[in-house]
């Protein structure tokens, strides 16, 4: 592993890393229903996932396993509310953590680095080269493309929280970043409904004015 490379992995882990486990453990704290026990609890089930799959047990076991040790639920309601109560709660750890990379980019990644344009124009002015470079420009385009994946459709309000929280977040404001988490925890994830492409059109145009322009 290159310098450059050693120094990014210590960059994302101070930046990322060590920060997600700090601002993971307010989500423990959050005035919500049962959020304090479905965070211990889910810390067990890693446990207990990680010891079975060493001794080969099926997802079955492990979760009968897991129920058995470390709850008293007897009826299947009440373990299915459990299980999906741990889904609310690491979706809002994933959106956590995207944000952290976000409000990380320009730490963890050199971006004046090789392949950057600010390398590009170096390299043009070391190597003479401003002419050609110019002449190039005159036919030189590019065409964003965006995806919509269903998997990773996000509502508006989640999106604009996300966009908030990283913000927050690369200023370490703490009172926003824990306001943003408590709204998290208050808005909903699910679509009722499939996301139609006007939906997904009107997702990605967020993209475009919020991300890639400072647009409004």
């Amino acid at each position: 592993m290159d310098h450059q490379s050693s120094k990014g992995l210590q960059q994302f882990k101070n930046n990322v890393g060590i920060k997600f486990q700090l601002y993971n453990s307010l989500f423990t704290s959050l005035p919500f229903h049962r959020i304090e026990k479905t965070g211990i609890l889910l810390s067990l089930l890693l446990n207990n996932c990680e010891e079975g799959y060493k001794k080969k047990m099926s997802p079955v076991d492990i979760i009968a396993d897991f129920f058995k040790k470390h709850t008293s639920f007897s009826n299947e309601e009440d373990k299915l509310d459990l299980l999906f109560r741990f889904i609310q709660y690491v979706e809002r750890q994933v959106v956590l953590f995207d944000a952290l990379e976000d409000a990380s980019f320009r730490d963890v990644n050199d971006i004046n680095g090789v392949g950057t344009l600010k390398h590009l124009e170096s390299e043009v002015v070391q190597n003479g080269k401003e002419a050609e470079l110019t002449e190039k420009l005159k036919d030189f385009g590019i065409r964003l493309v965006l995806t919509a994946h269903p998997t990773q459709f996000y509502p508006g309000a989640v999106l604009g929280i996300i966009n908030d929280l990283a913000k927050a977040l690369a200023d370490n404001n703490t009172s926003q970043i824990n306001m943003y988490l408590q709204q998290l925890g208050k808005t909903p994830f699910l679509n009722k409904e499939k996301p139609t492409p006007y939906d997904e059109a009107m997702s990605l145009i967020w993209y475009l004015e919020n991300v890639f322009y400072a647009a409004a």
